[in-house]
């Protein structure tokens, strides 16, 4: 089953933990006024007009980033007309000082009063905004709440679905104790990022955790260490397991020459359909289908090589 998964809404606190390290984000002021702080619009301000005092279409629903510009403008006020013009920006979710600028001492009064969450960047502003606001779409991209199992196979991404019961988590337990890594057990929701790539991760809850049946809740990097898991990774290949019915299998492609795809939010994923029977090592099957997925990424396809071996055959005996 898939469904379309809720928005998510993204925090001041969440935007500074998910840029940490690649926006080389500190805190400044009012860290614990982050939590619960929306920012509602994706894209970066630099109020440069507001604090020029000309207020109407303030982005205040935006992340705002004080620049080179905007730190001379203010110094050029008297300082009564800084503090004026500083306290415009209130209505904003969160300031950012670029280039490792921290807030200058006259404003630090007036800011606390205000309870805007203050960060600062080594980053320039230009490359600073840029980053952002790939890591907020990333943060807010369109996605699905899809019901299975995802690991990650010799790098190649693939999630296993099917009907409850049929194997899906001792499967992806095998593959982790043959040194492979789980994403997400039960629940994967795929988002498709800036670069139009599907990439899968566990509900955050949920995240290093399986279900065995008959064992229980497990948690998975307390047994097989911390490479036994990824916290995201993109979708190469899906995998959809059934029952086989009385043995019969006519509809399931023997060749590999047609290739079936699943369109997950506008990207077509290749899916490989796999029967289910008793005495069936799926665990390998699973893993033969993620190396050929890399495989056909590299450019060979071998059911096609073999295919025109066929037809060069046959074309010398005719």
């Amino acid at each position: 089953m898939w469904r379309q998964a809720d928005s998510p809404k993204i925090t001041v606190a969440e935007f500074f933990e998910a840029g940490r390290a690649s926006l080389s984000l500190d805190w400044e002021l009012n860290a614990e006024k982050a939590v619960g702080r929306e920012i509602k619009e994706v894209a970066l301000n630099r109020p440069g007009l507001t604090l020029a005092n000309f207020r109407r279409h303030f982005a205040y629903r935006r992340v705002q980033v004080l620049g080179l510009a905007e730190m001379t403008y203010l110094a050029s006020l008297e300082p009564e007309e800084r503090i004026k013009r500083v306290r415009l920006l209130a209505p904003a979710p969160v300031i950012v000082m670029s280039r490792g600028r921290h807030l200058p001492t006259a404003f630090r009064k007036a800011v606390l009063e205000m309870g805007v969450p203050v960060m600062r960047t080594r980053l320039v502003t230009g490359i600073f905004i840029n980053s952002a606001t790939v890591l907020l779409q990333n943060m807010t991209s369109p996605r699905i709440r899809a019901a299975g199992t995802m690991v990650e196979v010799n790098g190649v991404g693939v999630l296993l679905e099917g009907e409850p019961g049929i194997g899906k988590s001792e499967i992806a337990l095998a593959l982790i104790k043959r040194g492979h890594s789980l994403v997400a057990d039960d629940t994967t929701i795929l988002t498709r990022d800036s670069t139009g790539c599907i990439q899968g991760a566990a509900v955050p809850i949920t995240r290093e955790h399986m279900e065995i049946r008959g064992l229980g809740i497990i948690h998975v990097p307390c047994l097989f260490g911390i490479a036994s898991v990824r916290g995201a990774m993109r979708l190469d290949l899906i995998i959809g397991m059934r029952k086989s019915t009385d043995g019969r299998e006519d509809d399931i492609d023997r060749t590999g020459l047609d290739t079936a795809t699943r369109n997950v939010l506008g990207v077509p994923i290749p899916l490989v359909t796999v029967p289910v029977a008793p005495g069936r090592d799926l665990t390998n099957v699973v893993e033969v289908a993620a190396l050929n997925q890399r495989l056909r990424q590299l450019g060979h396809n071998s059911a096609r090589a073999l295919d025109e071996k066929l037809k060069v055959a046959l074309s010398r005996k005719d």
